[in-house]
């Protein structure tokens, strides 16, 4: 465990954690987030626990956040202290994720609101979107699927996503150099949230990005990728019912479009048979940002 003797000056400290002493001095005084110790000559030193702290929060502060943005953070998780090393129990987006779910299932929309603005007050959009609203997503389908929640949750849950992803989405430029996009959901497919966040994805990279949704009839899909000169072509299929017409889609569209390169999502691929994958899989682009980043590499520079 780290000892709580006073060990380190400030002039140490600077020296081991590359802050200058006048900043750790105003993180002092302005946020009391560590009270050094005193020998008996009266000299402020410095614990490890202090040394933990400090370095867990000079980390945050490199990857973007504001000294109060992590401040905050740390206050709110729950950290113990580990061989002088600041150890985090749970994510707090683990805590926000089950804290919108709950205030949502309560149908407190004016509360949800206010828990989305801290997450992206703590948290950059590809946090926010994937690692909060996905997780939320994905909670929110497990339970519709095995009865727990009912439709009014589901379709209030739903409607809230949509407006938060959609207002984000309309808020990033486009780059007129990547090539364009459409994405549609799969045939008779009505849940359409995680091919929402995939597109945000890309939006995000700059892709101009035709988002038509679900219900759209395949001659229409033909005609917009035909109107817009789309390069990319995305589809998702969460109910396995639907997978056979989805497949049937992307071949036809493959079969219009030689040249298209098509993306295939959604929970129900994981029910692809073998022979099904062979042909398919090269379409996944998988389920995390690293794996999208990767799958859209390959097509994106070649």
């Amino acid at each position: 465990m780290a000892s709580n003797e006073g060990k380190y000056n400030i002039k140490a400290i600077s020296n081991m954690l590359g802050i200058q002493p006048g900043t750790l001095r105003a993180w002092e005084r302005r946020y009391q987030i560590v009270e050094p110790v005193r020998n008996q000559a009266g000299h402020r030193l410095y614990t490890d626990q202090h040394v933990a702290v400090l370095r867990w929060l000079i980390e945050k502060v490199n990857k973007g956040f504001t000294i109060g943005q992590a401040v905050d953070l740390l206050e709110k998780g729950d950290f113990t202290f580990d061989h002088g090393e600041v150890v985090k129990n749970e994510d707090y987006s683990v805590q926000l994720t089950e804290q919108l779910l709950h205030t949502l299932l309560r149908f407190r929309e004016h509360e949800a609101h206010t828990l989305m603005n801290q997450a992206f007050s703590l948290y950059n959009v590809d946090k926010v979107m994937i690692d909060i609203l996905g997780t939320l997503l994905v909670k929110v389908g497990s339970m519709w699927e095995n009865n727990e929640i009912t439709v009014a949750h589901e379709h209030f849950i739903s409607a809230f996503l949509r407006m938060k992803i959609g207002n984000i989405f309309q808020g990033f430029p486009v780059d007129g150099y990547l090539p364009k996009v459409v994405a549609v959901c799969g045939p008779r497919e009505t849940h359409e949230l995680g091919l929402l966040i995939f597109t945000l994805f890309l939006r995000r990279k700059g892709f101009e990005v035709i988002y038509l949704g679900a219900g759209i009839p395949e001659n229409d899909v033909e005609f917009v990728l035909k109107e817009v000169e789309a390069k990319f072509f995305f589809t998702s299929c969460t109910m396995a019912v639907n997978l056979i017409d989805c497949l049937a889609l992307i071949d036809r569209v493959k079969e219009t479009f030689p040249e298209m390169t098509i993306g295939l999502g959604g929970s129900a691929i994981s029910g692809l048979s073998k022979e099904n994958y062979e042909k398919y899989g090269q379409h996944i682009p998988g389920e995390t940002k690293e794996d999208w980043e990767k799958w859209l590499s390959q097509y994106l520079y070649r």
